[in-house]
């Protein structure tokens, strides 16, 4: 198999590519992260409801990453990523103009639809045709697109809602990722090492079934669960805590608090990197332990100390998910994009079950609360890292052990 090494300009190309996809796809799907406070006000609707905007679309695109990721090992990994970009990317326009809260979501449903055809399968993509070794730092520059996708919706949404209005704020993010996806499908080069699959129903089932009664891909999945539910628990209501007194910001102020994604670009980068030298697990832990020391932080009033635990807690998540998404790709044995597609199920599961159930919590017991229920997340999502460390340090035992049997074996039949 003929991989793609770092240094290559088919590296560069690729990484540039799945940056400008990753960024389509993070700005479309969190850009009305900052404006629920306004879409709240304008449909009348309370915090944990205007929560659905966001919790609908995450839902919607993690159960249908399950048939992307599985279509994609028909129809091939370009495709149906290109075709996922173009069309989120128009709907997104077309979301901007609903003329009430429930048509709102049925768009925010469709967009989830079709946002699912990247993340589906670049995970997948990258596990293919990147050189083993230079994988991490890959899989760490794509999820660098994503926090800058992020961090650029947020901004401009929160920016065009404060002279214009939110609807001009979803506008303006699909036409400038409208552009991005044009750059991916010039710049991605097709697939060198998938072979297509007839579509046969039963054995990519069999095959999406036979992930789950994996024990170390079971723990990635648990963990992508639970930092999703802990970022959406945080982002989703740090708007309403910011407009509120003491603070009183407005809707710009709030928007450009999301430039700490600037950190979690330059974590998932170098995490991921240290993660190829020094091992996954190491790496993990203090991610995790990074994640939960910057969510404290932030039951702090002061509004500068508040902002520098929302950078630390950035730091944290976007490091923990860089490395457990390259861990799904190493875990794996078959069907790549399926154990992707079922890693981003479950993490969009937590955003959307816990994006909304948090918005409760945030309601009855507010930010004190909000962060208990985030601080008890990351202590599972630790526990959970200590168990899949486990697990894989037995198996690599296992192997090696039975490499040397093999080795002998043969020695002595020389």
């Amino acid at each position: 198999m003929s991989y793609i090494e770092r240094g290559t300009t088919a590296f560069k190309k690729v990484n540039l590519a799945l940056f400008a996809g990753g960024f389509s796809t993070f700005a479309i799907l969190w850009g009305t992260q900052p404006l629920l406070p306004e879409i709240s006000r304008e449909f009348q609707v309370s915090p944990a409801t205007s929560s659905l905007v966001l919790s609908s679309t995450t839902i919607a695109l993690a159960i249908s990453m399950l048939i992307s990721g599985s279509l994609s090992e028909v129809f091939g990994r370009k495709p149906i990523m290109t075709l996922s970009l173009a069309l989120s990317s128009i709907l997104s326009i077309l979301t901007a103009l609903s003329p009430d809260f429930h048509l709102l979501i049925l768009t925010r449903v469709l967009q989830g639809v079709v946002l699912a055809g990247l993340p589906a399968v670049a995970m997948a993509y990258l596990g293919e045709e990147i050189a083993p070794k230079s994988l991490g730092i890959a899989m760490g520059l794509y999820i660098s697109g994503n926090s800058i996708g992020g961090m650029s919706g947020r901004i401009i949404g929160g920016i065009l809602t404060d002279y214009i209005n939110w609807h001009a704020g979803v506008i303006g993010i699909g036409i400038i990722t409208l552009l991005s996806s044009l750059i991916f499908w010039l710049l991605l080069p097709p697939s060198a090492n998938f072979t297509p699959k007839k579509l046969m129903l039963k054995p990519l089932m069999k095959s999406l079934i036979s992930h789950l009664k994996e024990p170390a891909l079971i723990c990635i999945f648990i963990i992508g669960f639970l930092v999703s539910s802990i970022f959406a628990s945080l982002y989703n209501y740090i708007g309403f805590e910011l407009i509120k007194p003491p603070y009183n910001l407005s809707q710009t102020l709030v928007g450009f608090i999301f430039i700490v994604y600037i950190v979690g670009t330059f974590s998932s980068t170098w995490m991921g990197s240290l993660s190829d030298t020094h091992g996954r697990g190491k790496i993990i832990y203090i991610s995790l332990f990074i994640l939960l020391t910057g969510s404290c932080i932030t039951l702090n009033t002061t509004i500068w100390i508040k902002i520098l635990g929302i950078a630390v807690f950035t730091f944290g998540f976007f490091a923990s998910h860089s490395i457990a998404s390259g861990w799904v790709g190493k875990v794996s044995t078959h069907d790549k994009a399926q154990a992707s597609s079922l890693y981003l199920f479950f993490y969009y599961g937590g955003s959307s079950i816990n994006g909304t159930v948090s918005g409760l919590v945030y309601g009855s017991f507010g930010w004190n609360g909000l962060v208990i229920l985030i601080a008890s997340f990351s202590v599972l999502a630790i526990g959970t890292a200590v168990c899949l460390v486990s697990i894989t340090t037995k198996r690599l035992k296992y192997v090696n052990r039975a490499d040397l049997s093999r080795t002998q074996t043969v020695n002595k039949g020389e």
